[in-house]
């Protein structure tokens, strides 16, 4: 059977952002995310114990990787090593939605800085 999820229907997960995040896959080997940045919003810089990339959905905003920062926009994919602190941004005055995949799964928290 097709498992099918559509992020808007999918529950709004707690974090330590305050954005909405939404779980839309988890595994024992990966797990993905949707996050919705509203205009003005940003993640607090944080390290995660794997590597992470993101595909930027919908909008542009600037991604901070240890001490570089570059603005992406739509159809955009961003690698992102594990252990190095990491945020976004949406500067603009549009909506910005990234797709986050972690792999493997993480089996300790990330760390907020």
């Amino acid at each position: 059977m097709i498992k099918t999820i559509k992020y808007t229907e999918a529950e709004k997960r707690k974090n330590p952002h305050g954005v909405d995040a939404r779980a839309l896959y988890d595994s024992e080997n990966a797990m993905a995310s949707h996050l919705l940045l509203q205009p003005g919003e940003q993640l607090k810089k944080h390290i995660t114990p794997v590597d992470v990339f993101f595909y930027v959905l919908e909008g542009k905003g600037v991604v901070e990787i240890g001490d570089e920062k570059q603005e992406v926009d739509k159809d955009t994919l961003i690698d992102s090593p594990k252990k190095i602190p990491h945020c976004w941004y949406n500067e603009s005055d549009d909506i910005l939605r990234i797709l986050v995949v972690k792999v493997p799964k993480p089996t300790e928290s990330t760390k907020v800085l």
